[in-house]
């Protein structure tokens, strides 16, 4: 008999008592247009990096929209910002930028409210 085992899986709940939006809002400050994004995905597949690593731009996205800074400040280093994000994204977003606000808050000491 093999051993059947459960994975635990992640909630996927937000806990808004507990979720800061600072980051959030600094980024939509200076990229707007990342409020239209639909996390289509075709940002991760053309990623250069997405290719030799586990970088993923969508799972980016949706955790800068759940608060998640660290897990940002860990996946955000493997960017290698070629654009390839932005040239494809159906709803011109600039990713690139997003990704660069994203590192840029990572780094403030105190994000604007």
């Amino acid at each position: 008999m093999s051993n059947l085992s459960f994975l635990k899986t992640k909630s996927r709940n937000i806990d808004y008592d507990h979720f800061d939006s600072r980051l959030l809002n600094y980024v939509l400050k200076y990229e707007p247009s990342f409020l239209t994004c639909i996390s289509c995905g075709g940002c991760t597949a053309t990623c250069s990096a997405g290719n030799l690593t586990s970088f993923n731009v969508r799972q980016i996205g949706l955790s800068l929209r759940r608060g998640e800074t660290e897990v940002l400040s860990q996946e955000i280093r493997k960017c290698m910002f070629c654009g390839k994000c932005t040239l494809v994204c159906p709803r011109d977003i600039n990713i690139r930028n997003v990704v660069l606000l994203i590192k840029k808050g990572l780094s403030m000491e105190e994000l604007e409210d």
